[in-house]
């Protein structure tokens, strides 16, 4: 496609970046930040993926709807995406209002859309782009409208083939061989209710699911909203695809949705071995996030091995090994890190008079051992302490820490005692 042609039909949509889920199977990560904040790769939120896919499509008239926690969101929004004086489009925030006479709250995605509809429906285009605000993928988008325009389709779904274990889990279609969608069923429980949609893809059982991106033409989503439903997946994507006119866009890359802290880690860690990850070494299409004045990481002393070390940190470990280390992490002599996630800090020391109260350093004291642990960001852990799960547990609970899917976790602001174990 020409550039013209790709301007003419990008300047023609809209992008709603869906980011108002309370992320409650992310917990405690989401304890005080919604799902879409939350730190990933060691300098990036969650929201920055969909919204540089959208502005490597260049698709530039953008709207992020939120809920949970959208303040720390908004920040990181504004401070990283600031559009150009003389340029065309932006970033519109929308959250729940209070009028004259109720108190707005989002029920779900479509409900979330159809109380904002009186802002979206400003926007002079023809399609609405719905993107999730908590999923990784690498995604030429301008591929995916084209897709909605060449079919002439009232909505497409961007789909792609996913085993039995994970089609319980999405909403799961069938196509025919011009990908028009003939039957769409959200998240079936049973192996009966699953074995209508089974297809082979190279010799193998596979199942067609949807990523949760919709295309919608301007004049179908303004009807399907008024039908009732608050959820897209659940109710509206289903009575859609029954109406006929629906596509599936077959999607045949990398796409992950964050909805659990064992997806949150392995996602991290897959970042590390640079196999079956988010793409972020290509300078075509970057990966956008706050710019902080930091400088490089010291490091001392430290043996340090397929790691991420990221600015404004102090490292004077024995040793650092498949890890992701956020900014301003501090870490004293003799401790090891294994296969770890440390979301760093918004700054080196607690302010004070801080409610509620924070340790006073965010550091990493001298002869720890950290294996498989996730340390939330404003954390303190004293000298000798050790993080290794000694006794194999998949789940535990305790003030400040933590343990799910076999991954400890420390919780934002927690203080660990001189040798302490778990």
């Amino acid at each position: 496609m020409s550039g013209t042609d790709k301007n003419d039909l990008t300047d023609r949509v809209a992008g709603i970046v869906l980011a108002g889920g309370q992320g409650t199977r992310l917990f405690p990560l989401t304890k005080s930040r919604c799902k879409p904040a939350v730190g990933f790769g060691g300098r990036y939120r969650l929201i920055d993926i969909p919204l540089s896919n959208a502005l490597n499509s260049k698709i530039n008239r953008l709207f992020v709807i939120s809920q949970y926690f959208a303040s720390n969101l908004h920040q990181h929004i504004l401070a990283t995406y600031r559009f150009d004086l003389f340029k065309e489009g932006g970033i519109e925030l929308l959250c729940p209002e209070e009028d004259t006479d109720k108190k707005v709250w989002f029920e779900g995605t479509a409900d979330a859309v159809r109380k904002n509809l009186h802002h979206l429906l400003k926007a002079p285009v023809d399609y609405f782009l719905i993107l999730s605000g908590d999923q990784l993928y690498n995604i030429d988008l301008v591929e995916l409208l084209q897709f909605a325009r060449d079919t002439n389709a009232e909505m497409v779904i961007a789909a792609l083939h996913v085993p039995e274990n994970e089609a319980h889990r999405m909403g799961v279609m069938k196509i025919d061989n011009t990908f028009h969608v003939k039957e769409f069923k959200e998240k079936p429980k049973t192996k009966s209710e699953l074995k209508p949609f089974e297809v082979q893809k190279e010799g193998k059982t596979s199942y067609l699911a949807s990523m949760g991106i919709y295309v919608f033409r301007r004049d179908v989503l303004i009807s399907l909203l008024k039908e009732p439903g608050i959820d897209f997946g659940h109710h509206l994507i289903p009575f859609q695809a029954a109406k006929g006119g629906s596509y599936a866009y077959i999607y045949n890359g990398y796409w992950v949705d964050i909805g659990t802290i064992a997806s949150f880690y392995d996602a991290n860690m897959s970042l590390l071995n640079q196999s079956h990850c988010l793409e972020t070494y290509n300078e075509a299409n970057p990966i956008y996030t706050r710019s902080h004045n930091l400088p490089s990481p010291l490091i001392i002393n430290t043996k340090v091995n397929r790691s991420f070390i990221s600015q404004g940190s102090i490292i004077e470990a024995e040793e650092i090994d498949h890890s992701v280390l956020g900014m301003r992490c501090r870490v004293g002599k003799g401790t090891k890190i294994r296969h770890s996630i440390l979301m760093g800090h918004q700054f080196y020391s607690a302010p004070l008079h801080q409610h509620p109260p924070l340790p006073l350093n965010f550091t990493i004291g001298k002869n720890c051992v950290i294996e498989k642990a996730i340390i939330d960001e404003h954390t303190c852990l004293g000298d000798n302490v050790q993080l290794v799960n000694k006794n194999n547990l998949e789940t535990y609970d305790s003030e400040g820490i933590c343990i799910r899917d076999g991954i400890i976790i420390v919780t934002s602001g927690t203080e660990l005692p001189d040798n302490f174990r778990l």
